[in-house]
């Protein structure tokens, strides 16, 4: 383990870096149930169990972003859990892109990286705490290849950067994560929702929803207050709280879906 050799760690945050972990969520998560304060950043340069959304377990080949935040809400973030995904999406997206960033790298609801229409990262978010509440993020995203998984077209960071070292890209994230946080603090959370918007998919982009023996097919039309997905079915603007949405029609529906990293 080390703390702060990959260059300056911003004011305020622990950063931890580990050869390899099972999980660096699952090391958030003890930790904060064991009273740690927030900012604290765990990054594995490669995991063994690492966990994705809803349950799935995921391999990771040592050629990806590993990092797991842990943080302590503040006031306004304690008002709004719903925005998290957004907040961590926001950040995500302008750690990867940086200086660089371009229309080409999106937000797909309501936190899922693509470039050029093709997942690059992913995000896992836990909650819990009770009366001391805490939230664990957890950022998986391919760097230097993308995984081969029959079916689906990935992305990873390569392709459009030379520097796709973990340390330097998780510590651009932790800056990201204050920007974004003080933004809400002070602004709100339609200010994060504009912001989230500009950098998602355009509106009109056909997306596909999987839910619990559920499916839905329709056209982005945005988010709602509450961060909900908005989708345009045949004329009919359904909201959408939770599921699977991958990118395309019932023809290319696959293209948008896919594997990164867990946590």
């Amino acid at each position: 383990m080390t703390d702060g050799a990959f260059g300056p760690v911003p004011l305020g945050w622990r950063f931890e870096v580990y050869d390899e972990l099972p999980s660096t969520s699952d090391l958030c998560v003890e930790r904060a149930d064991g009273g740690e304060g927030g900012c604290l950043a765990v990054l594995a340069r490669r995991q063994t169990k690492a966990r994705g959304s809803r349950g799935r377990s995921w391999s990771d080949p040592g050629e990806s972003l590993a990092l797991s935040v842990l943080l302590r809400p503040e006031e306004a973030e304690r008002a709004r859990p719903d925005i998290w995904p957004f907040l961590a999406a926001l950040a995500f997206h302008d750690a990867l892109g940086g200086e660089r960033s371009s229309s080409r790298l999106r937000i797909k609801w309501p936190n899922d990286i693509l470039y050029d229409g093709r997942k690059l990262g992913g995000i896992l978010i836990e909650t819990g705490g009770g009366a001391s509440p805490w939230v664990v993020i957890g950022f998986g995203g391919n760097l230097t290849s993308s995984p081969a998984v029959p079916g689906r077209r990935l992305a990873c960071l390569g392709e459009f950067r030379v520097d796709c070292a973990p340390e330097p890209l998780a510590l651009r994230l932790l800056e990201a994560l204050d920007v974004w946080r003080t933004v809400l603090a002070q602004k709100g959370v339609a200010a994060l929702h504009a912001a989230w918007l500009a950098r998602g998919l355009p509106l009109g982009s056909p997306l596909v929803v999987r839910g619990m023996g559920t499916y839905a097919e329709g056209l982005f039309m945005g988010i709602g207050e509450g961060g909900e997905l908005l989708l345009d079915c045949n004329g009919k603007v359904e909201r959408v709280i939770t599921g699977d949405v991958l990118f395309g029609n019932h023809v290319t529906n696959e293209v948008g879906s896919g594997r990164a990293a867990g946590h």
